[in-house]
């Protein structure tokens, strides 16, 4: 048996790439489409408090509610998460197709992500990706995140396996770089990167036989 027995996978950027029409950043065109300020929307809610809410400490209502009615008081709260969802759900088919043969080879697939419970729900749930994997690993339901250590050794413990049994596929650098230093493999992923490729390479450095 070769040395990796779980594959890690990163969900934005790596599975959820962009609008499904054409894979560009799901507020591309927000200001026209809502008539929501990005520069706003950043500087009011994500700077401020996307920490917070993505390490489970507090939920997104909590803030984006009163954000809203300060920056955009004609959208509500509903319609705008609805929007992003649906604008952040272009799925990356073909990374898809080769873990549903990853785990038919018997490699076991999970979702590792900085995530907060309400979109970790979805992607599971409306986007199906629940269907395509083992289990999902996500900040707010383990209090810390990406590229912080303590994610990869919360990870490792809760999936039963040694680091480098671990392979990570994700695309900041500073994430894969965390990783391998808890002694996980791990995979940076670019556009055009395939998983077979990759995989078998890191598997040919692999001892054999080792559970």
């Amino acid at each position: 048996m070769s040395l990796i027995r779980a594959l890690m996978i990163d969900v934005e950027g790596v599975l959820v790439c962009g609008r499904p029409s054409d894979g560009r950043p799901w507020a591309s065109t927000i200001e026209d489409d809502l008539g929501l300020s990005v520069a706003a929307l950043q500087q009011e809610f994500f700077s401020p408090y996307w920490n917070e809410i993505v390490l489970g400490r507090a939920a997104p209502v909590d803030h984006l509610k009163p954000v809203l009615a300060k920056i955009a008081p004609h959208l509500p709260y509903d319609d705008f998460i609805a929007y992003w969802f649906e604008n952040d759900a272009r799925l990356n088919i073909k990374l898809l197709e080769e873990l549903r043969q990853q785990r038919k080879a018997g490699k076991r697939v999970y979702l590792a992500t900085d995530q907060e419970h309400v979109r970790a729900a979805h992607l599971v749930e409306a986007l199906g990706l629940g269907s395509h994997c083992d289990g999902i690993y996500y900040s707010a339901a383990l209090g810390s995140r990406k590229p912080d250590q303590a994610f990869f050794k919360q990870v490792a413990a809760l999936s039963g396996l040694r680091p480098d049994q671990l392979l990570l596929v994700d695309d900041p650098p500073a994430n894969i770089d965390a990783a391998r230093l808890c002694g996980w493999n791990a995979i940076h992923w670019q556009q055009g990167s395939m998983l077979f490729a990759r995989l078998a390479a890191i598997e040919d450095l692999c001892p054999k036989n080792t559970d």
